[in-house]
């Protein structure tokens, strides 16, 4: 009978559960923690050395709360700042196309220029300018809303992926020929004409 009895106690589900890793932290510092008042409380020679570590404690989770909560208030600030950044007008994205090209800054002329033209699309309602939104989303949307310009746009897009993204070398003429993609565009989906950089 006992050696029945000891079998049946010695199986798993009645073994005694050990606590988990992060209760038996929890456990070792609240010891610590009640030793440190103990020795404030003491009224000799080890309190002033559990004052100094009690102190020392509070202002390390002081300065990392303090930390943490700036980071998440920069954070939240940020996004709203990024996104009222990039929504600019037309004209300042071209203003600054233009600004780029004759600097020779080639590529920045294009970046500027791709922003210029998806600036006038969302302004006459054809497309919806998105953070974070891919260039392959945005040509599958003037596809979509304005089919007979979606070859033009798709070309540009091209181009400007070329340069930006793939580091292809960028000089005057790729501007021009950008240029000329644009201006397909807007005659397509019944945009006014202006100068695209210099290169018109």
């Amino acid at each position: 009978m006992r050696r029945v009895t000891a079998e049946v106690l010695g199986r798993p589900e009645f073994a005694d559960a050990r606590p988990a890793w992060w209760e038996r932290l929890l456990g070792l510092l609240a010891e610590g923690f009640a030793r440190v008042i103990e020795l404030v409380g003491g009224g000799n020679r080890g309190s002033i050395v559990g004052t100094v570590v009690l102190v020392g404690v509070c202002a390390v989770l002081g300065f990392a709360a303090v930390r943490f909560i700036r980071k998440v208030g920069r954070d939240a600030r940020s996004v709203p700042r990024s996104v009222a950044r990039e929504r600019r007008s037309p004209a300042q994205w071209w203003d600054d196309a233009g600004a780029a090209e004759r600097q020779g800054r080639f590529r920045e002329a294009l970046r500027c220029g791709y922003r210029g033209l998806l600036a006038e699309l969302a302004a006459a309602g054809l497309v919806e300018e998105v953070a974070g939104r891919t260039t392959g989303e945005y040509a599958a949307e003037v596809a979509e809303h304005v089919p007979s310009a979606g070859s033009a746009f798709a070309g540009a897009t091209r181009r400007f992926e070329a340069v930006w993204y793939g580091q292809a070398r960028a000089g005057a003429e790729d501007v021009a020929a950008f240029a000329r993609q644009v201006a397909d565009v807007r005659d397509a989906a019944g945009l006014s004409r202006r100068p695209v950089g210099t290169a018109t």
